[in-house]
């Protein structure tokens, strides 16, 4: 089968996809996100996705932004350990349960100490890094050492 690079074959489509995520780093900053979280919460996303390219990507990034090793070691199984606050943690359970469609009802368990505007922002970044998995796996973006 055949690759097709979605960014080549739609360019303007793919802009617009960069202009969501601008938009989504500027309501994490006016939230107050820090851009470490911003971060963990790609890499997340991006392992129940299982995107590569991303997670090779944004690994990189957390590591320029000072997030260690050992968190993004243990960031799979981060209800188990004790690295994570409970800003972070809320905001891990968002994006797994946004990326995994898991059921609404329960909303006020993942919103924790997160203000309305934190929520909506990370559900807006969550919602952006599917769809950035989405395009990389479709369009097969090569990871090679």
């Amino acid at each position: 089968m055949t690759s097709i690079n979605l960014s080549k074959q739609h360019p303007k489509v793919y802009q617009a996809v960069m202009a969501l995520d601008a938009e989504v780093r500027e309501a994490l900053s006016a939230a107050g996100i820090d851009p470490k979280l911003g971060e963990l919460i790609r890499i997340r996303v991006s392992q129940l996705n299982g995107c590569a390219f991303c997670l090779r990507m944004h690994t990189r990034d957390a590591l320029a932004l000072g997030e260690s090793t050992d968190r993004l070691a243990v960031l799979p199984a981060w209800r188990e350990s004790q690295y994570f606050d409970e800003v972070e943690q809320a905001a891990l359970e968002l994006a797994e349960d946004v990326t995994l469609l898991e059921d609404e009802a329960d909303q006020d368990k993942e919103r924790g100490p997160l203000s309305d505007e934190q929520v909506s922002a990370l559900s807006w970044l969550t919602i952006t890094m599917n769809a950035w998995n989405r395009i990389a796996v479709r369009s097969h973006y090569p990871v090679r050492p």
